[in-house]
């Protein structure tokens, strides 16, 4: 009997079996709440649009925590850095909006919309304990863009670009185009561990039909990220994973749905250097648009660079209705100087953790490892795609480093679990069975 018990292998991430169920629930609504944020079903189905999903899910997700806190085996004592910079940013940004020069009301709204980031960060650091509940919110996140993209399109067959079809965080371009990059290395890495030949068929339908959907967006910042994303989870599935198949096929069937939907996209790349057409001219009147617009903000930080003007005031400040289509001066120019030093902080601590995790080759089993480097080519695809677009208050990269932080946590919790000095059962036992083999202790007749 004891030799079967020593042969059962380890489990991997999370612990006893009493604590996962007295989580079930909170998990649960979690779950909720990515599917409600990431598919936004109240945008596509009818019905949905009157009722706050967002909200209920969220604030039950909460509830439940709070509930099992002293059940739970993470507490907000065990919170990261990266968790205390998000949460000062946030509390700079209501001081913002409690001082702004310019629309103290709607700086408030806005900041309190966006507050709800860091309830949900908390949630999925505290509540991903496994690498199968991180596996099933990165699925969510996937499959629900994938859904997007595919709906995207079917509304908005007819228009030249996929522009205001679905409303909320999708109805830019630029943001549909952003979020597709930013989920496509998790749906490599899903094609890549799932067993079975026709749930690989769906991812790779689900790819196709994401990066149908992002050429369909025409977005010149979304495509310059896809290629330097691309070329990062390329390195660590292709190269270094050893399977060269995979960039030949990415190079081939890029190029293939570039020459078939890619049309308007080629244009606008190539709009800036003179006037043909009048897609050109709307491109080219965009980018100068842009140009005029960075120089609003550098203006605005000049002028209140301690704590901006207030989270989406730059619109009214720039005259033009717009926000910037940087994320770095966005924060900077509406939060001030501070913000954006705890906005980049806050970011470099997740390639801090991807960094750690690296080192620690011999804990991650092979799909924690996919993960963790589809988590990088994630996050560099980020800090690239957020010099080209507005991203300063949409949660899918504060998703992607709370999931570094939760899969980070788990590797040191399996480790103290792995050593006997974390274990004082074990610790004494091992003392008791010690001293009686010294004859200081003598067995009981």
């Amino acid at each position: 009997m004891r030799a079967e018990a020593e042969a059962r292998p380890a489990p991997r991430f999370g612990w006893g079996r009493t604590q996962v169920i007295a989580l079930k629930g909170p998990f649960f609504w979690l779950c909720a709440f990515y599917v409600v944020y990431c598919a936004r079903p109240e945008d596509w189905i009818p019905g949905l649009a009157s009722i706050p999903l967002a909200k209920i899910t969220g604030l039950i997700a909460f509830i439940g925590l709070l509930t099992s806190l002293g059940q739970a085996k993470r507490g907000f004592k065990d919170m990261p850095s990266e968790s205390t910079f998000l949460l000062v940013m946030i509390a700079i940004l209501y001081v913002s909006a409690l001082l702004s020069p310019v629309w103290r009301g709607g700086a408030f709204s806005h900041t309190t919309d966006f507050a709800k980031v860091y309830v949900v960060w908390v949630l999925t650091f505290m509540l991903l304990t496994e690498i199968s509940r991180m596996r099933r919110l990165i699925f969510i996140q996937s499959a629900s863009v994938a859904v997007i993209c595919m709906v995207s399109m079917i509304k908005g067959h007819s228009q030249p670009r996929l522009e205001g079809v679905i409303g909320g965080i999708y109805s830019n371009p630029n943001d549909l185009a952003f979020a597709i990059v930013l989920s496509l290395p998790f749906c490599l890495a899903f094609l890549l561990t799932t067993q079975g030949g026709l749930k690989k068929l769906g991812w790779i339908f689900s790819m196709l039909a994401m990066l149908t959907a992002l050429f369909l967006t025409a977005s010149r910042g979304g495509f310059i990220t896809l290629v330097v994303s691309g070329l990062v989870i390329l390195w660590h599935f292709g190269v270094k994973g050893k399977r060269r198949y995979l960039i030949v096929a990415s190079v081939l069937i890029g190029s293939a749905l570039l020459g078939v939907t890619g049309r308007p996209l080629v244009q606008r790349m190539i709009a800036v250097s003179g006037v043909q057409t009048q897609e050109d001219a709307s491109a080219v009147a965009s980018y100068e648009q842009r140009k005029f617009l960075m120089s609003k903000a550098l203006e605005g930080i000049a002028k209140y660079p301690i704590l901006g003007m207030g989270v989406g005031n730059f619109q009214i400040f720039s005259t033009a209705w717009r926000d910037v289509h940087m994320t770095y001066l966005q924060i900077a120019v509406e939060g001030g100087i501070p913000s954006l030093v705890l906005y980049v902080l806050f970011f470099a601590s997740g390639f801090r953790n991807l960094r750690i995790l690296r080192r620690r080759t011999k804990t991650l089993d092979a799909e924690s490892s996919l993960f963790a480097a589809a988590l990088h080519s994630s996050l560099i695809g980020f800090v690239v795609g957020a010099c080209f677009a507005p991203e300063a208050y949409q949660f899918f990269p504060y998703f992607t480093v709370a999931y570094t932080s939760a899969l980070l946590a788990m590797v040191r919790e399996q480790d103290e679990a792995a050593s006997p000095v974390s274990n004082p059962l074990k610790q004494s036992q091992s003392h008791s069975e010690a001293y009686a083999r010294s004859g200081v202790l003598s067995p009981v007749r």
